[in-house]
């Protein structure tokens, strides 16, 4: 029934920022751009992450809610990267702000985090052999339910 996730949707404050730092700093490729009638206001801008995958923003933002650990709804993007290390130090170079350096999540994956200019947390995550979601996915793959 699922494929996967299409796409993550924001709203931004400043609608150039958010591009320049998905695009310019995580590396995501515009995909396209939906207006309103022809000729008409930006209505939202498409990045592609991978193959089907997208970050959709919306231009506009301009009422905060505050995200905290106890925050009911949205609480992060993950981004699944091959290898942790490398993805921070890379970033890094390229201006990526860090929330928390690298470090063992409770799934012993490797991790770190970061926020775009809006503030919305970014989690970067690296599956290893022997985290729980690497565990789950060769489980599910032998029930075939995945």
């Amino acid at each position: 029934m699922y494929k996967r996730i299409g796409h993550i949707a924001i709203r931004a404050r400043d609608i150039e920022a958010a591009i320049a730092f998905y695009r310019d700093i995580l590396g995501m490729k515009e995909a396209f751009r939906m207006f309103y009638g022809e000729g008409g206001t930006l209505s939202a801008i498409y990045l592609c992450m991978a193959p089907g995958q997208f970050i959709e923003i919306f231009p506009g933002g301009t009422e905060e809610r505050p995200i905290e650990n106890n925050t009911i709804g949205y609480s992060h993007l993950c981004i699944e990267v091959e290898n942790a290390a490398k993805a921070l130090e890379e970033l890094c170079a390229k201006g990526l702000p860090v929330d928390r350096k690298l470090q063992t999540g409770l799934s012993k994956c490797t991790m770190f985090w970061s926020h775009d200019p809006d503030g919305n947390r970014i989690e970067f995550m690296e599956l290893t052999p022997e985290s729980l979601q690497a565990q789950a996915v060769k489980r599910l793959a032998k029930e075939k339910n995945v």
